[in-house]
């Protein structure tokens, strides 16, 4: 009987965990912008004022929350006005009482090509639709697209879609359009389909939902 109701203790825990868990969202919702674009990245499941928005860069090589010399924090939201170079790295939210998000890549180049992808990890067999763009008109020009080094295709319009993402699909991201360059790598991650565990009813209401400090944010992958 006590190990039965510790087994459905530890799910009820589980389920808090992942029900609850906050999730950072930026806008435009891609994972490469181009210098002196505007970037807004806010929190999802925490009300306005309960959260600040934290970053890592591979230049500063410390945590800094918005407002402590980069970004602005408005009521919903913190906004890089003229975002650059610098500011490529891990983004996260985290609340007054330490509650962390998950992290997320944004790259800023200077370069003339960015790849347009998912900003967070993409759900076992969904499609996932690639674009490589140029910062000037027109931008679907012919590009060929890279995983891992390797050549996919090269599509006429500048799209690509996977169809049925796998695991085998997780690797790093580019493109190329011969008249004008490449774009930087981009990870793109695939996970699987969440599993939905019932809430036990003698458990309901005993535990509250918590989580570690983002210890995640030094093993990001910085391109």
């Amino acid at each position: 009987m006590k190990a039965t109701l510790l087994f459905f203790l530890l799910l009820r825990i589980c389920r808090t965990f992942v029900q609850s868990r906050p999730s950072v969202v930026v806008s435009p919702s891609k994972s490469q912008h181009f210098n002196y674009e505007k970037i807004s990245v806010s929190c999802e499941q925490f009300g306005p004022g309960e959260w600040n928005v934290w970053r890592y860069t591979s230049l500063e090589k410390f945590m800094s929350q918005c407002g402590s010399g980069w970004g602005f924090a408005t009521f919903s939201a913190c906004e890089i006005k003229t975002a650059k170079t610098p500011d490529s790295g891990v983004y996260w939210c985290e609340s007054k009482n330490g509650d962390s998000s998950n992290g997320i890549n944004i790259t800023v180049t200077g370069g003339p090509v960015i790849l347009q992808s998912p900003v967070l990890p993409v759900m076992e067999g969904d499609d996932v639709s690639l674009h490589c763009k140029t910062k000037s008109p027109p931008s679907n020009l012919t590009a060929a697209f890279y995983k891992d080094g390797s050549l996919i295709r090269t599509e006429p319009t500048g799209h690509m879609t996977i169809h049925h993402v796998s695991r085998s699909d997780e690797g790093l991201y580019k493109c190329h359009i011969g008249s004008h360059g490449e774009s930087p790598p981009s990870w793109i991650s695939v996970t699987g389909k969440p599993t939905i565990i019932p809430p036990p009813p003698s458990t309901a209401g005993f535990f509250s939902s918590s989580s570690s400090p983002p210890v995640w944010v030094y093993r990001q992958k910085f391109q």
